[in-house]
Formats: structure tokens, sequence, C-alpha cells
């Protein structure tokens, strides 16, 4: 059963124009935005599905690589708050015929807009973007750099399944060398107090991870009796440009879980999964869509969360 969390961070810490990522927010930063989405979860339940935050206001979808559920997600969240979405896709667009990347957006800028979702193939592409626009700019993902708002909603879900993160052992298993969401999930787990174990093919997982304060771990059998949420990471094939492992099927023979491998974990334990996941890969069916499950939970969580990060960004002065 759901616990809600009865911590709260101090008001008004919030003061940030831009949400690039999470590894330069403190822990009450954090917390400010999980909390900020469980009220809004809050008012959906009782029946607020609704609110006039950013009514006037423009958000428009930047994004230079393909996506289905940020996107959507963003856009329900926008709409629910009122705002006027326009999605911007690269293709077809001015980019094209030679303008920048910079000039684009401020174009854009010009037109309206007062918040920009950017999802760009380049790390640091929204950095850029936030020195050079005064609209609101929302890091939707940048190359293997940062997720932040993934990483925030699989914090919020966990936290509200749990109650807490502080003391929790979290294990991300997969391709952490290309995910962004490893690194996200890295930075505000260990904030908040989780302990992270990374885990995966040597290929796929250096102990150069250790630098950031995380386990590294290459046996799943082993490190599953200890861990209370796993994350299962996809494999990222777009991003590699040579065979990291053997096969897809010696992968998920040794790294993917399924029901044996759930048999070896708490009772309790939690399964996470940014999607889109590869079904008898990382995971299998019957795992997915088992109890311990919280998959679809993240799905409706991050609808919330973006809720939050767009009303927090809207209440900074331009």
């Amino acid at each position: 059963m759901s616990t809600q969390t009865t911590s709260a961070a101090p008001p008004g810490v919030w003061t940030r124009k831009h949400l690039l990522g999470l590894e330069d927010l403190s822990a009450a930063e954090i917390v400010t935005v999980l909390d900020k989405a469980a009220e809004i979860k809050r008012l959906s339940e009782e029946g607020e599905r609704k609110l006039a935050t950013l009514n006037g206001r423009v958000v428009v979808n930047l994004f230079f690589e393909p996506s289905t559920r940020t996107r959507t997600s963003f856009s329900f969240a926008a709409k629910r708050l009122s705002a006027d979405i326009v999605d911007f896709t690269s293709s077809g667009s001015s980019l094209s015929k030679g303008e920048t990347f910079i000039d684009t957006a401020k174009n854009i800028e010009a037109m309206g807009a007062d918040l920009i979702v950017v999802r760009h193939k380049t790390p640091g592409a929204p950095h850029l973007l936030a020195q050079n626009l005064r609209a609101r700019v929302i890091n939707a993902g940048d190359g293997t750099h940062e997720h932040p708002t993934q990483g925030l909603l699989d914090i919020f879900t966990i936290r509200e399944q749990r109650g807490r993160i502080d003391g929790l052992c979290v294990a991300l298993v997969g391709d952490i060398a290309h995910s962004r969401v490893a690194r996200s999930n890295i930075w505000g787990l260990q904030k908040l107090g989780a302990h992270v174990i990374v885990c995966g093919p040597s290929t796929l997982v250096s102990k150069g991870w250790e630098r950031l304060g995380v386990e590294v771990g290459y046996d799943l059998d082993a490190i599953l009796p200890r861990v209370d949420v796993v994350n299962l990471l996809r494999i990222q094939f777009e991003r590699q440009r040579t065979g990291l492992f053997p096969s897809i099927r010696e992968y998920a023979h040794l790294f993917g879980m399924d029901g044996r491998r759930l048999s070896l974990a708490k009772d309790d334990v939690l399964i996470l999964a940014p999607g889109p996941i590869n079904r008898g890969v990382e995971i299998t069916p019957d795992v997915a869509d088992g109890p311990h499950s919280v998959i679809l939970d993240q799905v409706a969580n991050g609808l919330v969360v973006r809720m939050a990060v767009l009303s927090l960004l809207n209440e900074q002065p331009l």
C-alpha cells in the first residue's frame, strides 16, 4: 500500500528559472518538487483535474530526438495547467536551411514562448539555451547527460510507495554508460539519502562510476537480496556503435528480471522501468505486469511531476 511522506521542504526554497539537471539541485529543492507534485496529485484525486496556473502562458516542446512518453507527458501537463502548447519538430524546419539551434530557439521565443521544453542529442544543449533565452528552459533529455524529470518521477514513485528515500537501497540495472536516466537518478537518490548500486555488463558499467559515490556490481543475483528498489534501464542500441555484449539472449540471461530473480529479492521489492521497456530483454512480461511492478505508476506520476516543475518555474520572474 502506498504511503505519503510527511516531510516538507522549507517554503520558498525554489528560486530557479530553469530545470537543467539534478546534479546542481539541493536536497531541499528536490523535495520541493516532490511535495508540489504530491499536492497536485491530491487535488486531481479530489476532482480538480484542470488548474489555471499557466493560463495565458505558451509552452513549446522543442524536441530534436524522437519521444513519445516524455513529449506527450509534458503536453498533458501543460494542458492540465491551462497553457497553450506548441510542438516543434526539427524535420522540415529552418534548421535544414542552415539556421542555428540558438537562432531557431530565439525565433520561437520571439513568437511568445514562455517555457521551452527541450530534448537534444547533444549534452549541454539545454544549458546553452538557458544562457541565451529569457524563457524558462526545461531539460527533457540531453544526450547521455541527464533527464531530470524522469529522475524526479522515479524518485517520486519510490517515495510514494515507501514513504521515504533515506536509507533505501536502489539498484539501477542495465545500460548505465549511455543512460541519462541513470545519472539523474544517481544525483537525486543520493542527495535524499539512498544507497545506489549500478549493475550490468562491465562494458556498460565501468568502475569509474564509483567516483560518483555509487556501488558498482556485475552480479545481479548477488545484489538482489539487499535492494529495496530495482530500476531496469533499457539497452540503448541506438547509442551503441559497437557490440558491447555477445547477444540479447545472453544479456537477458544475466541481467533480465524474471520470476526466478524476483524470488531472490525482498518480498516488498519495487520494480521500476523508465520505458520504453523491451519485454523479454530487461524484463519478462510476468514481472512487468506483476504486483511488484510500479511501471504504470511511473507514467501517471510523470504527469504530476512535470506539472509541478512547470508550476514552480512559472512562479519565478523573467
